[in-house]
């Protein structure tokens, strides 16, 4: 008797596993969403509520939002609770999991109570005092780890010599944190939310995320008004609505443009490549680009400021050329008015730069295509 009622347990436990295999295995997006401070570490504090309760609020309402709505996407949370989650560990976090996006949630303050509105930040080096003060703030949380110096390799987050670390480094994926940055800010402004724009700041919790990237403040609680409204149901709807939204618009264009080189790949016949270089295009190609032609590019590679052309980021690649837009030097390897011709060029830079994407250009000017 006991030995079949175990055996129908451990069916019953097999047909529950087998049940959850198709939903994982249909998951074909990961985002992490980061809640902000936790534990003992409560952020910026008002006289009726710390931040870090805010923000596990807004992660847990837009992880819900999205799981409803999208059922090929896998919501992971740095923390569900009230729980201190080391700044570091919360990148390795979405690392581990081969996240495809990472939105860490805030809520800023200062020593005015005048000041209001949303910003949204991506990994940079904090070219202004403001900038530099939010930096400071947020990552003045792993003066609460252990070992701290040794962890962040003597990082020192009241130091403003420390951040000139941030001036080096180089974000592959800065474009795409960019691009999801200014449509939460587009989002927030929709629901008359003041805009404060997309800025960069050195914030350690981005610095070791390997994709696209960015850090949310809501709004400020030390301006009462605001402090009521992020409180307030309508105010956490509204603001979880805008981050929605925006997720909503960012996963559409990645849909799409992983429908593009999907089909791309599917035409391209992988040329062998001698020594792991890419071939360059034919220079009767690359010559054929006159007024009134498209031409195409590779593009791969982004940066903050304008990279030699000797570069160790190039790979090795030789003759690059770049364009500017919206504050970023975006690097592109050959050109051709064949778009057949320049599918080929990007299957094989994939291969050191699996992002590189093929851009468009007639007249000098980007265009779609």
């Amino acid at each position: 008797m006991i030995k079949t009622k175990n055996l129908y347990i451990n069916l019953f436990l097999i047909f529950l596993f087998l049940l959850s295999v198709p939903q994982v295995a249909g998951k074909s997006f990961t985002v992490v969403i980061d809640p902000g401070h936790g534990g003992k570490d409560p952020g910026a504090r008002s006289a009726t509520i710390d931040e870090k309760t805010i923000n596990l609020s807004i992660a847990l309402k837009l992880g819900e939002m999205i799981s409803n709505n999208h059922k090929d996407v896998n919501v992971i949370y740095t923390r569900k609770t009230d729980k201190f989650i080391e700044l570091d560990e919360r990148a390795n976090i979405a690392n581990r999991n081969k996240a495809d996006l990472f939105i860490s949630i805030h809520t800023n303050a200062v020593k005015s109570n005048t000041v209001r509105g949303t910003e949204t930040f991506t990994l940079g080096l904090a070219r202004t005092e403001e900038n530099l003060a939010v930096a400071m703030r947020e990552n003045s949380a792993i003066l609460l780890e252990d070992d701290y110096l040794q962890k962040y390799e003597g990082f020192d987050p009241n130091s403003t010599e420390s951040y000139i670390i941030f001036e080096f480094m180089q974000n592959k994926h800065m474009e795409q944190s960019i691009t999801l940055a200014s449509e939460i800010q587009k989002a927030f402004k929709s629901h008359n939310r003041v805009d404060r724009g997309v800025r960069q700041a050195g914030l350690l919790v981005l610095r070791k995320t390997s994709m696209p990237s960015v850090l949310v403040e809501l709004g400020f609680i030390s301006n009462r008004e605001e402090e009521r409204y992020m409180k307030s149901a309508e105010g956490q709807r509204q603001l979880t609505k805008s981050l929605y939204d925006a997720f909503c618009k960012y996963k559409k264009e990645y849909d799409r443009k992983q429908g593009a080189l999907a089909n791309s790949d599917l035409k391209v016949v992988n040329t062998p490549v001698a020594n792991n270089q890419p071939t360059s295009p034919s220079k009767e190609s690359a010559s054929a680009a006159t007024k009134g032609q498209v031409v195409y590019k590779v593009q791969f590679l982004t940066s903050s400021k304008q990279l030699s052309p000797n570069s160790k980021l190039f790979k090795g690649y030789k003759n690059v050329s770049h364009y500017y837009e919206n504050g970023l030097y975006k690097y592109t390897y050959g050109e051709s008015t064949s778009l057949e011709e320049m599918k080929k060029v990007r299957r094989q830079v994939i291969k050191d730069f699996k992002d590189a994407f093929i851009v468009a250009f007639k007249d000098g000017k980007k265009v779609k295509y």
